[in-house]
């Protein structure tokens, strides 16, 4: 790491700056994005690249993701893979599903792999019953090995968890916990359709914390309706008076072309850009004032935090769950629409329950489409890495590790950096891209100058606003 920057977690919230160059851009938990991912690369494509794991005596470890679409309501700013319903009993065949494909796959790998990392996410994980819940992780130990001291997060929605199932959860191995909060004003929460007390959701991080899990996470979503300036400090200072380990403060994209549930949000509603704005700069303020430590994008944790500490060490790494301290895992991804990661390819599978359960029977994989990467993706995906984790990339380190003169390969972005770098949002010199304190928040935009398939304006369209 070079030497003559300021640490990585130190942050300058230009609102002007920001104002101006915000743009919409992917959130980069892959590069190339999922949305490149083609059908050519198919079940047969995954097994290929399976098999050769193993190539060289190299056995990576293992990150699972279990997805379970399952809601009992409707939040209207979600855009998530998601099916509502109130009918437990769907869940069943769901997890015999999951159950099938958690088989095929250690099939594929060889039975005993280890798995350093899991995460169940959703939807909401605990709509399934405490029996079902002991039937999955029962069924995820049979085929892999879940080491000691692994990290194993599950996502909770506070309304629908009772002391007993947090109990359960850190019995069945879970050590880490995300509750979804996105505000506590009850304004907004009518807004969104999610009504959540505070009491609710202090409960379920007392029982978390009484039952040894490692880590608390609390999510929240700035630019929703209905939300003001005093009403999201009032939300902040709860947040920070309930003390976890993790935040992540989202931006809310209103796109209700693509996102159908979004459409029963009034767009009058919605905070001006200035008020969205001013409630970022209070959250940032407030997060750091209170000693959390910006990590990158949207998410902060306390100095001695997992990630806060792998990033001062160089191992900070970013997948589809968001930052983690894993950098050097396969990821297999179980469940309807759920993205893996095999060397150097990507797959997601079917969208659609029916879909998902139709190549199930068919004893085949349900991989929808993928994607395998040429040297070119390889390389940027590299520099994408470097960029939102660490702020910072050495030239050299990629001359050496991917035999390229970088100057020369990257002429034409490093063409485009310089306008970057005379808005003060990073420090360009021979040997080191650095980005500034003032450019951290806006990360995004200069990832986007690496990425080769945004290389038309209307490429722009179907992404998300930076901030």
């Amino acid at each position: 790491m070079s030497s003559n920057i300021k640490a990585s977690s130190e942050l300058e919230v230009d609102l002007e700056l920001i104002r101006r160059l915000d743009k919409n851009g992917p959130r980069y938990t892959s590069y190339p994005t999922a949305d490149r991912f083609v059908e050519a690369f198919n079940a047969e494509s995954y097994r290929n690249w399976v098999a050769k794991r193993e190539i060289g005596g190299i056995n990576r470890p293992l990150s699972l993701y279990v997805h379970i679409p399952f809601c009992n309501t409707l939040c209207f700013y979600c855009a998530c893979n998601k099916v509502i319903t109130k009918d437990r009993s769907r869940a069943e065949d769901y997890v015999r599903y999951l159950i099938k494909e958690l088989a095929m796959q250690a099939a594929l790998l060889g039975d005993g792999q280890r798995v350093e990392q899991l995460h169940w996410g959703g939807g909401t994980p605990t709509f399934l019953s405490d029996d079902l819940m002991r039937e999955l992780m029962g069924a995820t130990r049979k085929h892999f090995k879940l080491v000691e001291n692994g990290e194993y997060s599950i996502e909770i929605d506070p309304r629908k968890v009772s002391d007993q199932t947090i109990i359960l959860l850190g019995e069945l191995g879970f050590n880490r916990i995300s509750i979804g909060v996105q505000d506590f004003d009850p304004l907004v929460q009518r807004a969104v359709n999610r009504i959540q007390s505070e009491a609710e959701t202090l409960q379920v991080i007392r029982a978390a914390r009484a039952n040894g899990f490692k880590s608390v996470s609390l999510d929240l979503i700035y630019g929703l309706p209905k939300q003001t300036l005093t009403g999201f400090k009032a939300t902040l200072e709860k947040v920070i008076a309930a003390n976890p380990d993790r935040l992540s403060i989202y931006n809310y994209a209103h796109m209700p072309t693509i996102f159908k549930p979004q459409r029963r949000i009034h767009e009058e509603d919605l905070p001006s850009p200035q008020v969205k704005l001013d409630i970022l700069s209070l959250a940032v303020k407030t997060l750091t004032d209170a000693g959390y430590v910006y990590i990158g994008m949207d998410h902060f944790a306390k100095p001695d935090d997992e990630l806060a500490i792998a990033q001062r060490q160089g191992r900070l790494h970013r997948n589809f769950q968001g930052y983690s301290t894993h950098s050097d895992c396969d990821l297999v991804a179980i469940g309807v629409s759920s993205i893996g990661k095999i060397g150097p390819t990507y797959s997601q599978n079917f969208r659609e329950l029916e879909d998902y359960y139709d190549a199930l029977d068919r004893d085949e994989l349900p991989i929808m489409r993928g994607m395998e990467l040429n040297s070119d993706d390889l390389v940027r995906r590299a520099i994408i890495q470097a960029l939102m984790c660490h702020f910072e990339l050495s030239k050299e380190s990629f001359n050496i590790a991917y035999l390229i003169d970088f100057d020369r390969y990257f002429a034409t972005e490093l063409g485009e950096l310089k306008e970057y770098e005379r808005e003060g949002l990073l420090k360009l010199t021979p040997e080191w891209i650095s980005v500034t304190p003032k450019g951290r928040m806006l990360i995004r935009n200069i990832c986007m100058v690496f990425d080769k398939y945004l290389r038309t304006r209307q490429e722009h369209a179907r992404y998300s606003k930076v901030i």
